[in-house]
Protein backbone atom coordinates (compact mmCIF):
# COMPACT_ATOMS: atom_id res chain seq x y z
CA UNK A 1 0.00 0.00 0.00
CA UNK A 2 3.24 2.15 0.75
CA UNK A 3 4.76 1.74 -2.07
CA UNK A 4 1.66 2.70 -4.81
CA UNK A 5 1.63 6.77 -5.44
CA UNK A 6 -1.23 8.92 -6.49
CA UNK A 7 -1.90 9.38 -9.50
CA UNK A 8 -0.91 12.71 -9.98
CA UNK A 9 -3.49 15.71 -10.75
CA UNK A 10 -3.68 17.02 -14.19
CA UNK A 11 -3.27 20.87 -14.80
CA UNK A 12 -6.47 21.51 -15.83
CA UNK A 13 -8.35 20.09 -12.23
CA UNK A 14 -5.85 22.73 -10.40
CA UNK A 15 -6.62 25.59 -12.13
CA UNK A 16 -9.57 27.57 -11.06
CA UNK A 17 -12.41 28.88 -13.56
CA UNK A 18 -12.52 31.72 -16.08
CA UNK A 19 -12.14 35.11 -14.35
CA UNK A 20 -14.46 38.09 -15.26
CA UNK A 21 -13.62 40.11 -18.88
CA UNK A 22 -13.81 43.62 -16.81
CA UNK A 23 -11.38 41.99 -13.99
CA UNK A 24 -9.39 44.35 -14.91
CA UNK A 25 -11.75 47.52 -14.31
CA UNK A 26 -12.63 46.45 -10.60
CA UNK A 27 -12.81 50.30 -9.62
CA UNK A 28 -15.42 51.29 -12.13
CA UNK A 29 -17.35 48.10 -11.51
CA UNK A 30 -17.70 48.90 -8.12
CA UNK A 31 -18.16 52.19 -8.84
CA UNK A 32 -21.07 51.00 -11.34
CA UNK A 33 -22.59 48.38 -9.00
CA UNK A 34 -22.72 50.36 -6.26
CA UNK A 35 -23.81 54.02 -7.03
CA UNK A 36 -25.33 54.99 -3.87
CA UNK A 37 -22.64 55.20 -1.03
CA UNK A 38 -22.88 52.72 1.46
CA UNK A 39 -23.46 55.17 4.16
CA UNK A 40 -26.15 57.08 2.41
CA UNK A 41 -27.96 53.52 1.31
CA UNK A 42 -28.03 52.84 5.38
CA UNK A 43 -29.19 55.74 6.23
CA UNK A 44 -32.12 55.68 3.37
CA UNK A 45 -32.93 52.24 4.77
CA UNK A 46 -33.58 53.86 7.93
CA UNK A 47 -35.34 56.22 6.91
CA UNK A 48 -37.57 54.07 5.31
CA UNK A 49 -37.99 51.59 8.42
CA UNK A 50 -38.93 54.87 10.42
CA UNK A 51 -41.58 56.05 7.95
CA UNK A 52 -39.75 59.35 7.83
CA UNK A 53 -38.64 59.07 3.87
CA UNK A 54 -40.32 61.08 1.28
CA UNK A 55 -42.92 63.71 1.72
CA UNK A 56 -44.02 64.84 5.23
CA UNK A 57 -46.97 62.17 5.91
CA UNK A 58 -49.07 64.55 8.64
CA UNK A 59 -51.50 67.15 7.94
CA UNK A 60 -49.26 70.18 9.70
CA UNK A 61 -45.93 69.06 7.55
CA UNK A 62 -48.08 69.56 4.34
CA UNK A 63 -49.83 72.21 4.99
CA UNK A 64 -46.19 73.93 5.70
CA UNK A 65 -44.76 72.62 2.31
CA UNK A 66 -47.65 74.14 0.51
CA UNK A 67 -47.27 77.51 2.23
CA UNK A 68 -43.65 77.38 1.23
CA UNK A 69 -43.94 76.40 -2.47
CA UNK A 70 -46.83 79.42 -2.43
CA UNK A 71 -44.99 81.51 -0.55
CA UNK A 72 -41.83 80.97 -3.44
CA UNK A 73 -44.27 80.99 -6.26
CA UNK A 74 -45.83 84.53 -4.98
CA UNK A 75 -41.49 85.72 -5.28
CA UNK A 76 -41.00 84.50 -8.59
CA UNK A 77 -44.00 85.80 -10.07
CA UNK A 78 -44.00 89.58 -8.43
CA UNK A 79 -40.25 89.32 -9.55
CA UNK A 80 -41.44 88.37 -13.10
CA UNK A 81 -43.95 91.52 -12.98
CA UNK A 82 -41.68 93.96 -11.50
CA UNK A 83 -39.45 93.09 -13.79
CA UNK A 84 -41.60 93.71 -16.65
CA UNK A 85 -42.88 96.89 -15.11
CA UNK A 86 -39.31 98.13 -15.22
CA UNK A 87 -38.25 97.23 -18.44
CA UNK A 88 -40.54 99.65 -20.48
CA UNK A 89 -39.46 102.42 -18.23
CA UNK A 90 -35.86 101.99 -18.56
CA UNK A 91 -36.35 101.58 -22.08
CA UNK A 92 -38.04 104.83 -22.33
CA UNK A 93 -35.63 106.84 -19.78
CA UNK A 94 -32.55 105.56 -22.25
CA UNK A 95 -34.12 106.54 -25.45
CA UNK A 96 -35.27 110.28 -23.79
CA UNK A 97 -31.48 110.45 -23.23
CA UNK A 98 -30.36 109.08 -26.27
CA UNK A 99 -33.00 111.90 -28.24
CA UNK A 100 -31.69 114.83 -25.75
CA UNK A 101 -27.80 114.30 -26.76
CA UNK A 102 -28.99 113.78 -30.30
CA UNK A 103 -30.71 117.21 -29.97
CA UNK A 104 -27.84 118.86 -28.20
CA UNK A 105 -25.14 117.32 -30.76
CA UNK A 106 -27.42 119.01 -33.59
CA UNK A 107 -27.76 122.16 -32.21
CA UNK A 108 -24.07 122.51 -31.72
CA UNK A 109 -23.06 121.85 -35.11
CA UNK A 110 -25.72 124.04 -35.71
CA UNK A 111 -24.06 126.76 -33.12
CA UNK A 112 -20.51 125.69 -35.07
CA UNK A 113 -22.03 126.49 -38.29
CA UNK A 114 -23.09 129.66 -37.53
CA UNK A 115 -19.83 130.44 -36.00
CA UNK A 116 -18.36 129.87 -39.51
CA UNK A 117 -20.89 131.85 -41.57
CA UNK A 118 -20.78 134.62 -39.21
CA UNK A 119 -16.54 135.04 -39.53
CA UNK A 120 -16.90 133.97 -43.39
CA UNK A 121 -18.97 137.56 -43.50
CA UNK A 122 -17.34 139.83 -40.94
CA UNK A 123 -14.03 138.65 -42.95
CA UNK A 124 -15.85 139.91 -46.51
CA UNK A 125 -17.02 142.84 -44.65
CA UNK A 126 -13.67 143.83 -43.82
CA UNK A 127 -11.66 142.94 -47.15
CA UNK A 128 -14.37 145.22 -48.55
CA UNK A 129 -14.29 148.12 -46.55
CA UNK A 130 -10.40 148.04 -47.39
CA UNK A 131 -10.69 148.19 -51.18
CA UNK A 132 -12.70 151.43 -50.30
CA UNK A 133 -10.94 154.39 -51.63
CA UNK A 134 -8.69 156.28 -49.10
CA UNK A 135 -6.62 158.79 -50.80
CA UNK A 136 -4.64 156.35 -53.31
CA UNK A 137 -3.55 154.24 -50.31
CA UNK A 138 -6.34 151.83 -50.46
CA UNK A 139 -4.24 149.45 -52.44
CA UNK A 140 -1.12 149.65 -49.87
CA UNK A 141 -3.86 149.12 -46.52
CA UNK A 142 -5.05 146.13 -48.56
CA UNK A 143 -1.77 143.99 -48.73
CA UNK A 144 -0.40 144.94 -45.51
CA UNK A 145 -3.07 143.82 -44.01
CA UNK A 146 -3.47 140.87 -45.94
CA UNK A 147 -7.22 141.41 -47.13
CA UNK A 148 -6.21 141.00 -50.92
CA UNK A 149 -4.72 137.93 -52.66
CA UNK A 150 -0.94 139.07 -53.75
CA UNK A 151 0.96 137.81 -57.03
CA UNK A 152 3.92 138.94 -58.77
CA UNK A 153 7.78 138.35 -59.08
CA UNK A 154 9.66 136.91 -56.00
CA UNK A 155 11.51 134.25 -54.42
CA UNK A 156 10.77 130.53 -53.48
CA UNK A 157 12.37 130.03 -49.79
CA UNK A 158 12.35 125.73 -49.10
CA UNK A 159 13.60 125.15 -45.68
CA UNK A 160 13.49 121.79 -44.30
CA UNK A 161 14.62 119.58 -41.12
CA UNK A 162 18.28 118.02 -41.47
CA UNK A 163 18.16 114.38 -43.11
CA UNK A 164 17.41 112.04 -39.41
CA UNK A 165 16.48 115.14 -37.13
CA UNK A 166 14.95 114.15 -34.30
CA UNK A 167 13.87 116.45 -31.41
CA UNK A 168 16.46 118.36 -28.81
CA UNK A 169 16.23 118.08 -25.02
CA UNK A 170 15.19 120.55 -22.85
CA UNK A 171 15.77 124.74 -23.17
CA UNK A 172 14.44 126.87 -25.88
CA UNK A 173 14.93 126.68 -29.68
CA UNK A 174 18.20 128.13 -30.19
CA UNK A 175 19.04 129.48 -26.77
CA UNK A 176 21.97 132.12 -26.72
CA UNK A 177 24.18 130.11 -24.71
CA UNK A 178 24.67 127.67 -27.67
CA UNK A 179 22.76 126.34 -29.95
CA UNK A 180 20.33 123.15 -29.33
CA UNK A 181 22.15 119.84 -30.68
CA UNK A 182 19.21 119.36 -33.05
CA UNK A 183 18.81 119.14 -36.74
CA UNK A 184 15.11 120.64 -36.43
CA UNK A 185 13.52 124.34 -37.60
CA UNK A 186 12.36 126.01 -35.01
CA UNK A 187 9.84 128.73 -34.84
CA UNK A 188 12.46 130.87 -33.82
CA UNK A 189 14.37 130.43 -37.18
CA UNK A 190 11.34 130.90 -38.65
CA UNK A 191 10.88 134.14 -36.93
CA UNK A 192 14.46 135.03 -37.90
CA UNK A 193 13.61 134.43 -41.85
CA UNK A 194 10.85 135.88 -42.02
CA UNK A 195 12.54 139.22 -40.58
CA UNK A 196 15.04 138.95 -42.65
CA UNK A 197 12.88 138.60 -46.02
CA UNK A 198 11.14 141.59 -45.03
CA UNK A 199 14.08 144.04 -44.37
CA UNK A 200 15.31 142.96 -48.07
CA UNK A 201 12.07 144.18 -49.25
CA UNK A 202 9.95 141.55 -49.47
CA UNK A 203 6.16 143.00 -50.01
CA UNK A 204 4.16 140.02 -48.83
CA UNK A 205 5.20 136.32 -47.44
CA UNK A 206 3.58 133.00 -46.76
CA UNK A 207 4.32 130.18 -44.96
CA UNK A 208 3.07 126.77 -46.18
CA UNK A 209 -0.04 128.54 -48.06
CA UNK A 210 -0.48 130.78 -44.33
CA UNK A 211 -0.35 134.58 -45.33
CA UNK A 212 1.75 136.41 -43.12
CA UNK A 213 0.12 140.46 -42.06
CA UNK A 214 1.84 142.83 -39.68
CA UNK A 215 -0.01 140.89 -36.52
CA UNK A 216 1.33 137.56 -37.61
CA UNK A 217 2.84 135.38 -34.59
CA UNK A 218 4.69 132.77 -34.96
CA UNK A 219 4.73 130.28 -32.26
CA UNK A 220 5.91 127.14 -31.27
CA UNK A 221 4.18 123.95 -30.14
CA UNK A 222 5.92 121.30 -28.64
CA UNK A 223 8.26 120.37 -31.86
CA UNK A 224 5.27 122.01 -33.84
CA UNK A 225 5.14 125.36 -35.69
CA UNK A 226 2.26 127.74 -35.80
CA UNK A 227 1.80 130.48 -37.58
CA UNK A 228 -1.24 132.32 -36.37
CA UNK A 229 -2.03 129.06 -33.97
CA UNK A 230 -2.34 126.80 -37.34
CA UNK A 231 0.79 124.35 -37.22
CA UNK A 232 2.96 123.61 -40.09
CA UNK A 233 4.55 120.70 -41.27
CA UNK A 234 8.20 120.70 -43.10
CA UNK A 235 9.39 121.28 -45.58
CA UNK A 236 8.38 124.98 -44.93
CA UNK A 237 7.49 126.68 -48.08
CA UNK A 238 8.01 130.51 -48.25
CA UNK A 239 6.83 132.70 -50.70
CA UNK A 240 7.54 136.64 -50.76
CA UNK A 241 6.71 139.10 -53.60
CA UNK A 242 9.21 141.56 -54.41
CA UNK A 243 12.26 142.32 -56.67
CA UNK A 244 13.12 138.93 -57.79
CA UNK A 245 16.37 140.45 -58.50
CA UNK A 246 17.17 141.92 -55.71
CA UNK A 247 15.22 140.78 -52.63
CA UNK A 248 17.33 136.87 -53.06
CA UNK A 249 20.77 138.42 -52.95
CA UNK A 250 19.82 140.97 -50.23
CA UNK A 251 18.20 138.10 -47.83
CA UNK A 252 21.66 136.00 -48.32
CA UNK A 253 23.61 139.20 -47.50
CA UNK A 254 22.15 140.11 -44.27
CA UNK A 255 22.21 139.07 -40.73
CA UNK A 256 19.58 136.56 -41.00
CA UNK A 257 20.34 134.82 -44.46
CA UNK A 258 24.09 134.11 -42.62
CA UNK A 259 22.17 132.47 -39.60
CA UNK A 260 20.38 130.41 -42.25
CA UNK A 261 23.78 129.56 -43.60
CA UNK A 262 25.23 128.20 -40.08
CA UNK A 263 21.89 126.24 -39.58
CA UNK A 264 22.82 124.62 -42.79
CA UNK A 265 26.78 124.22 -41.74
CA UNK A 266 26.83 123.30 -38.05
CA UNK A 267 23.29 121.47 -38.26
CA UNK A 268 22.70 120.18 -41.75
CA UNK A 269 19.20 122.29 -42.11
CA UNK A 270 18.66 122.63 -45.47
CA UNK A 271 17.42 124.87 -47.64
CA UNK A 272 16.78 126.05 -51.69
CA UNK A 273 16.52 129.55 -52.54
CA UNK A 274 15.19 130.60 -56.06
CA UNK A 275 14.02 133.67 -58.44
CA UNK A 276 10.66 133.07 -59.38
CA UNK A 277 8.62 134.93 -62.13
CA UNK A 278 5.28 134.67 -60.73
CA UNK A 279 4.25 134.37 -57.24
CA UNK A 280 0.60 133.89 -55.45
CA UNK A 281 0.27 134.39 -52.07
CA UNK A 282 -3.87 134.22 -50.76
CA UNK A 283 -5.63 136.09 -48.54
CA UNK A 284 -5.17 135.83 -44.97
CA UNK A 285 -7.47 133.69 -43.38
CA UNK A 286 -8.59 135.77 -40.33
CA UNK A 287 -8.37 139.57 -40.08
CA UNK A 288 -8.03 141.73 -36.90
CA UNK A 289 -8.62 145.67 -38.31
CA UNK A 290 -7.56 148.05 -35.80
CA UNK A 291 -8.36 151.83 -36.32
CA UNK A 292 -6.97 154.71 -35.10
CA UNK A 293 -8.14 158.39 -35.31
CA UNK A 294 -5.97 161.72 -35.05
CA UNK A 295 -6.68 164.33 -32.82
CA UNK A 296 -5.82 168.00 -34.11
CA UNK A 297 -3.16 169.15 -31.19
CA UNK A 298 -4.30 172.48 -29.68
CA UNK A 299 -1.54 175.32 -29.24
CA UNK A 300 -1.19 177.12 -26.22
CA UNK A 301 -3.05 180.38 -26.15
Amino acid sequence: MCGMSQPPLSRSSASPGPGRPDASMSLLTHVMDHGLDEGYAEASARREADGTAGLPRTLKAKLALAAGLVLAAMVVTLGAAEARIAAPVLAKERQELIDRVQRADDRAKGLEGDIERLRTDVADRQRAALKQPGGGREELVALLSGATEVRGPGVKLVVDDAKGASPGEGGGPRESSGFSDTGRVRDRDMQKIVNGLWQSGAEAISINGQRLTALSAIRAAGDAILVDNRPLVPPYEVLAVGDKKRLGPAFQDSADGQYLHVLQESYGIRYTLSAADEVRLPAASSLTVRTATAEQQKGAS
